[in-house]
């Protein structure tokens, strides 16, 4: 029975979605989501019909945190009321529930509620080893994803085909929303940068569902040494790229709204420079400054806060700006990666020897070292940008190939 089991999770699913679009404000919400037209919109999850008799019988491995929520309940939850063999539970970055610091090892451990093994798939190692996927069939990959490259979870699944394709288990991706699916931007990644904030050749935005990607890098030979994993997909329903979507719960600690979320492929470029994000505040990702600074007129201190123990430039003054009053359709809007926030504060920053980490950190945020060298050189944001767009133009071509849902 297993092996059928096993054989039905070969293919992708392919369904049509239906155009929408809805208000939302900067806070996340429970509700289900509905398009003007009145569909509701399903995740992957929401849709247990299409997966729960894929695994009965089978023993199953969950790669999933605390997104991993439909109708209210966590997925565990669901697999065991409809009597699935949960066998093992492999955390990722900010662990099972998602509480842990932005790059703190996670440990392995036990559910206290259902028992089941945890193992950390960050930290030590940032996959599943020959004996963490013994017994297990099926793996189920379900985690909420921003669309951006440097956002880690799209390592860890990287990583987890990679372990599927080596080891011979199946893998079962239960596709959520991109809330920043609308647009696409950025430089492509070089081969020479790649790092776990940039593993596969795509821009900083690539308009792409996380289920979508894995259609991608199976096909694409993406996986190392060009290895297949036995991989299905199950899409969302009645959704589309354009179509702005609230999260109903917070995907990492460090991204607190949706606010957040829209500035984060923007302000994150800031983690490769001697400028605080707002890690350590109730900000996170809408404000910037640095003890340095001499323009703003925002300032704020980094303390330690939950999600974020140890922050950068814990207890210094920072002075910047505040963004927090943007709105999120502005942003949306825009559909661009905005330059201009860095770009101005290298320009007024006194000391620009210093602006940039020494380990040039920005250039694997970037996927290139040519960014922060044309900041250095005064190029224009619109100068950068049109240095991008041969790759973008060529990135764009592939990405259409791989679409579940309508642009």
């Amino acid at each position: 029975m297993v092996v059928q089991y096993i054989m039905l999770l070969l293919g992708l699913i392919s369904l049509n979605c239906h155009e929408a679009s809805r208000n939302k404000d900067h806070n996340f919400s429970r509700q289900t989501e509905i398009s003007p037209m009145g569909l509701p919109i399903y995740t992957g999850a929401d849709q247990t019909d299409l997966y729960i008799p894929l695994t009965k019988g089978a023993r199953v491995g969950l790669l999933v945190n605390q997104t991993s929520i439909t109708a209210g309940k966590h997925l565990v939850d669901v697999l065991m009321e409809n009597n699935i063999q949960v066998a093992k539970i492999f955390a990722p970055e900010h662990g099972f529930r998602g509480e842990a610091d932005a790059g703190a090892g996670i440990e392995d451990d036990k559910d206290k509620a259902t028992g089941i093994p945890i193992v950390s798939i960050y930290g030590k190692k940032k996959a599943p080893d020959s004996i963490d996927l013994a017994g297990i069939d099926v793996v189920i990959f379900d985690v909420q994803d921003v669309g951006v490259r440097f956002y880690t979870y799209l390592s860890t699944l990287k990583y987890l085909m990679e372990a599927c394709a080596v080891h011979g288990k199946s893998l079962l991706v239960l596709d959520r929303p991109n809330p920043n699916g609308h647009y696409i931007d950025g430089p492509v990644l070089k081969p020479q940068f790649t790092s776990f904030v940039g593993v596969i050749p795509i821009p900083i935005v690539h308009g792409m569902t996380l289920g979508e990607l894995a259609w991608m890098m199976n096909s694409e030979g993406m996986l190392i040494d060009g290895i297949k994993c036995r991989l299905k997909v199950i899409p969302c329903k009645n959704y589309n790229h354009k179509l702005p979507y609230s999260l109903p719960v917070k995907p990492s600690p460090n991204l607190p709204n949706q606010l957040s979320i829209a500035l984060y492929p923007s302000l994150c470029l800031f983690e490769g420079t001697n400028f605080s994000i707002g890690r350590g505040t109730n900000k996170q990702f809408q404000i910037y400054g640095s003890p340095l600074a001499i323009k703003g007129d925002y300032y704020f201190v980094p303390e330690p806060v939950p999600g974020a123990m140890s922050p950068f430039l814990q207890g210094k003054k920072c002075r910047g700006y505040d963004l927090s009053d943007r709105k999120v359709d502005k942003i949306r809007q825009e559909k661009r990666v905005n330059l201009s926030y860095l770009i101005q504060a290298y320009r007024d920053y006194p000391k620009k020897s210093e602006f940039f980490l020494k380990n040039n950190f920005i250039d694997k945020l970037m996927g290139t070292d040519s960014f922060r060298l044309q900041v250095i050189a005064g190029k224009s944001e619109e100068d950068i940008r049109a240095t991008w767009q041969e790759d973008l133009d060529k990135f764009k071509v592939i990405r259409k190939k791989y679409l579940l849902y309508p642009e």
